[in-house]
């Protein structure tokens, strides 16, 4: 049930249900969509790349890829058989096998999170009712691969940028996690399908700092802007892929795109309402409205590193644990209360409490939130 006394989902839906009947029942079910999310990922990340240089060129007031086909639209495939042609260069010194088997163990978890993303009502290959735990416990694996990266290198600014993988993901984990929580709390179901059957409103207006919290930490999560760290030209060459070349180096990269598509799907799917949108009745027309938020919130990752400068290290953990945490508990102390105290408020006057709140919030944190550092001399 969810908090204001009406049901989640319909009578006729539940949380484990899959996706309507197939013809030759779960394989052919299973089939169809383990290649729908494959082509989804490949395509949508050939896409972002090259949506992402196009937009970002405008910030920096360039052209941006336009040689390779219309606008530049056949960069990607260019790309792709450019880094696939060249040579795979091992380290002498390198541990072999977890040189080799890294990249499958970064790229593999972080495909497996779309499993249970609804592309529209039941349309997913599972709906797990567990489905964000599922997606919180999966994602985490990705950095397994990137330490042993680092580690299988036997490369010391490798073996840091490792280090600094396993940093930033344990201290952003903890906000990330107490800021799904709250969407939990007022969806009154773990299922992805069943979040978004749970939103009358987008919880982007009932979790604005949740919202806000969420998606800070999962840039840093995945090494985008400012949070890449992990990739400091200027302190570690490149990070822990940089012994990798050709096919396997191509994983690692893909990877990161991958992660940035299922940030964009996850927040999608929470806080804007996945696939809801006017006329939904029509054939194709929720999976285009989660496409288009699909690409607004990767628009707005794009905003942020166009922005934004690279912080430190030390400014990162700090933003971590000195901002973020508590502002996550705040949120939550604050929703579980909403729950509790008012199940049957009005879901807009929640809305309306919250966003001042998590305004007052927010710049209460931020005057208390300095970073301090020495000025750098020539």
């Amino acid at each position: 049930m969810s908090i204001l006394g009406r049901s989640v989902l319909p009578a006729n839906v539940h949380a484990s249900m899959l996706a309507p009947d197939w013809p030759w029942g779960f394989w052919s079910h299973m089939i169809i969509f383990v290649v729908i999310v494959m082509a989804f990922v490949i395509f949508m990340a050939m896409g972002f790349i090259w949506f992402e240089r196009r937009v970002i060129s405008r910030y920096q007031i360039r052209i941006g890829p336009n040689r390779v086909g219309p606008f530049g639209l056949f960069q990607p495939v260019a790309d792709v058989i450019k880094i696939l042609i060249k040579e795979d260069i091992v380290p002498l010194n390198a541990d072999k096998i977890i040189h080799l088997l890294a990249p499958a163990v970064a790229i593999i978890p972080a495909i497996m999170v779309f499993a249970v993303i609804p592309f529209s009502n039941g349309a997913s290959l599972v709906d797990l009712n567990i489905g964000i735990l599922f997606i919180v416990a999966i994602s985490s694996i990705s950095i397994v691969g990137q330490v042993m990266a680092g580690w299988g290198s036997k490369y010391k600014y490798a073996l840091i940028s490792a280090m600094r993988v396993i940093a930033q993901v344990v201290s952003y984990e903890i906000p990330l996690a107490l800021a799904i929580i709250g969407v939990v709390l007022f969806a009154g179901t773990l299922s992805m399908n069943g979040i978004v059957q749970s939103q009358s409103i987008p919880f982007i207006l009932l979790q604005p700092l949740g919202f806000v919290i969420y998606f800070l930490a999962s840039l840093a999560e995945v090494n985008r802007t400012p949070f890449d760290l992990l990739e400091a030209e200027g302190e570690i060459v490149a990070g822990y892929n940089i012994e990798y070349s050709g096919f396997k180096f191509a994983l690692f990269y893909l990877t990161e795109y991958t992660e940035a598509i299922a940030i964009s799907t996850i927040i999608t799917t929470l806080y804007l309402g996945g696939w809801k949108g006017p006329f939904d009745s029509l054939p194709l027309v929720p999976v285009l409205w989660f496409l288009i938020k699909v690409f607004a919130v990767f628009t707005l990752i794009i905003w942020v590193r166009a922005t934004l400068p690279r912080l430190r290290i030390d400014q990162v953990m700090a933003f971590a644990w000195k901002f973020l945490l508590p502002l996550a508990f705040i949120n939550l102390l604050i929703t579980g209360v909403q729950v509790v105290a008012w199940p049957n408020l009005s879901q807009w006057v929640i809305a309306a409490v919250n966003i001042v709140l998590s305004a007052v919030l927010i710049v209460a944190f931020s005057r208390l939130f300095r970073t301090k550092g020495d000025k750098i001399e020539a």
